[in-house]
């Protein structure tokens, strides 16, 4: 008996859990350049001034007559209209388009994945995703994995919160209850199983 209450008490979630998944596009919101991305640059009527450039670690792109424009953080959009600005200091009513190439995102946005998965690693957040499409990306759990205690940590209002989660109940048994909706941000640990 004893030990039948010591196993129920190892049971029970050190955190609470999350509902389960909606399947729904919750987040919609547009897409920010990051380092690393590449953008690619369209002047109308300048073909000499288009151009495709990276994104630096730091944030910022060069390019023809231009240096050091700022360009993480903002929308491909908002990005388009600060090139516009710049350039017409060189040419006549300069027309701007962008588009991101590459999508690494920004690393607040980016869900990380630590511990006992197959590929643990950070992946740039799709609005809809669920727990499940997580560990389709990162190829699983490795049989070290403790996956019932895993645990998700969210940033919601400024706070840090912690939630259980069942990786083993989802992979293994295929239980889609407990299947929860990832948010920007998100980091997975996934722990070792004591034995």
């Amino acid at each position: 008996m004893a030990a039948a209450l010591l196993a129920a008490g190892c049971a029970k979630p050190r955190f609470p859990f999350l509902p389960e998944a909606t399947y729904q596009l919750r987040y919609a919101q547009k897409y920010k350049i990051g380092p690393g991305d590449s953008v690619q640059i369209f002047v109308w009527r300048y073909p000499e001034v288009s151009t495709t450039v990276p994104v630096r670690p730091d944030g910022y792109i060069s390019a023809p007559l231009l240096e050091d424009v700022p360009a993480a953080g903002k929308t491909p959009t908002e990005l388009a209209r600060d090139l516009e600005e710049a350039l017409s200091v060189f040419l006549r009513d300069p027309l701007v388009t962008v588009i991101v190439q590459g999508f690494v995102g920004i690393y607040p946005e980016q869900i990380r994945v630590l511990g006992e998965a197959t590929e643990p690693r950070a992946l740039q957040y799709r609005d809809g995703m669920t727990l499940l499409d997580l560990l389709i990306a990162v190829g699983g759990i490795t049989e070290f994995a403790d996956g019932n205690r895993a645990v998700l940590v969210r940033f919601e209002n400024g706070e840090k919160r912690q939630y259980t989660v069942r990786l083993r109940d989802l992979i293994e048994d295929a239980d889609l209850t407990a299947n929860v909706d990832m948010r920007p941000g998100d980091i997975l640990l996934i722990p070792e199983s004591w034995f």
